[in-house]
């Protein structure tokens, strides 16, 4: 079976699929006119590819999914492997360059089930993804399973085929940085399990109204 990051990977075909945040100090770096790195100069150019802005922004924890990701994600042919969960695009690859006004437009969105804009593309997107990975492919979701605010939203849609890291549930996220840089540094993967029964019922009441709103 194949693999996909939106989050990790395995021997089969499989994606990773995580999400980035523009949240704290370090988030307002890159939005302000007095930032003049080479990364702001060229957010203000050509472009910056999406994993880098958020390594930036988000430091540990980030590098370490991104890491993780480069290492195992093993997708199908001519799909890209490593997927960012976005604040208004949904699910985006993560060497898309994004330029200051997109970055602009994040920072202005919540990651939340209660923001209309970041359910609806995410669906979208989760459903343009399962359309083109077929029914043997995984996607493995490193991020936080807490909240129903990916779970919730991506399960339906994935179902069986969406995955988890055993070793998340009970850490914090800098512990699950650390822990995903040793693995790399390891070569060693994480066991991925189904997602748990409690976990999917989170947030229930949340998404019972992204739900009678429409999304």
């Amino acid at each position: 079976m194949q693999r996909i990051s939106c989050g990790p990977f395995i021997h089969e075909p499989r994606f990773c699929a995580f999400a980035g945040q523009l949240n704290g100090v370090r988030a307002r770096c890159p939005l302000s006119e007095s930032f003049s790195s080479n990364l702001a100069q060229r957010l203000r150019g050509s472009g910056v590819p999406l994993s880098e802005v958020f390594s930036f922004v988000s430091s540990l924890y980030f590098r370490g999914k991104v890491s993780y990701a480069q290492t195992f994600a093993r997708p199908p042919a001519d799909c890209a492997g490593i997927f960012i969960i976005t604040p208004t695009m949904g699910l985006v690859p993560h060497d898309m360059l994004i330029r200051i006004l997109t970055l602009r437009l994040f920072s202005r969105s919540a990651i939340d089930v209660r923001n209309q804009l970041y359910c609806s593309s995410l669906r979208c997107s989760a459903k343009q993804l399962d359309s083109a990975i077929g029914s043997e492919c995984e996607v493995v979701l490193l991020g936080s399973i807490a909240t129903g605010k990916y779970l919730n939203l991506l399960s339906p849609i994935f179902a069986r085929r969406l995955r988890v890291p055993a070793e998340f549930i009970g850490r914090g996220d800098m512990s699950r940085g650390g822990l995903l840089l040793r693995c790399v540094n390891d070569n060693r993967e994480l066991t991925y399990i189904d997602v748990p029964k409690k976990a999917q019922g989170c947030d229930a009441n949340l998404l019972r109204f992204s739900d009678s709103v429409g999304l």
